[in-house]
């Protein structure tokens, strides 16, 4: 064995695909908020650097999102970026989410490269803990530059994309697919640093949100006899 892979390796600095675990500086992770995203993440998000979600929209993606931005929100005085959001993001929004607006920042660019260098300026000034960013069409050397600046500022960024607009695989060390689930969404791991794509799983948002999310719960409706109909 090559004698630098070698001592890579004494010094578990490098992930082998039979190993069960990532190593251990690969999981320095950040809960979720969600019991069955934490397992199949290894212990959550991870504290810095970009991850790529494609999803469609209004599923549930921010909610998702959210116990575990509130959670970094309440570990620290920076603040949490919006930038190019799709639909409108209100105060009383953020508010029923416990969030404390102070500390909160909402960017509208005109363009989407006004919109990349925003998040990229967000990422690296150290300022913010979490920069949500929407974009289409993004290429690997935007992804690459994204990266470096959520590691220079210490910050992690969800990257919210659609599924038609790009197919290409991208330099991020998390990504993942959401679809509409009646119980919350529907998850598939698609890359994670330091592990295999697992099977689909679902996240049920019952918890957080229980009047928006459906559980299996018996029918209030009376059925009338086929023969008494009419």
């Amino acid at each position: 064995m090559n004698p630098l892979i070698e001592h890579l390796k004494n010094k578990r600095l490098i992930w082998q695909a039979n190993q069960k675990k990532p190593c251990e500086m690969l999981n320095d992770n950040a809960l979720t908020g969600y019991p069955e995203l934490d397992q199949a993440l290894q212990g959550g998000f991870p504290q810095q650097g970009v991850v790529d979600i494609d999803s469609p929209l209004g599923i549930g993606e921010l909610r998702l999102l959210m116990p575990s931005l509130k959670a970094r929100q309440n570990q620290t005085n920076k603040l949490l970026a919006f930038v190019a959001t799709p639909m409108q993001i209100n105060a009383e929004m953020l508010a029923e989410y416990g969030l404390t607006l102070e500390q909160v920042l909402v960017i509208e660019p005109s363009t989407a490269d006004e919109a990349l260098w925003s998040a990229e300026q967000c990422l690296k000034s150290g300022c913010c803990h979490s920069v949500l960013l929407w974009h289409k069409n993004l290429e690997i050397h935007q992804v690459k530059r994204l990266q470096l600046a959520a590691e220079k500022g210490n910050c992690i960024q969800f990257m919210f994309r659609q599924k038609h607009q790009i197919s290409l695989s991208l330099p991020v060390p998390l990504a993942m697919k959401l679809n509409a689930k009646q119980q919350g969404v529907k998850v598939q791991i698609t890359k994670r640093r330091g592990g295999w794509s697992a099977d689909p799983f679902v996240v049920s948002m019952h918890t957080y949100w229980p009047e928006l999310s459906r559980q299996h719960q018996p029918s209030n409706v009376i059925s009338f006899p086929q023969s008494k109909v009419g």
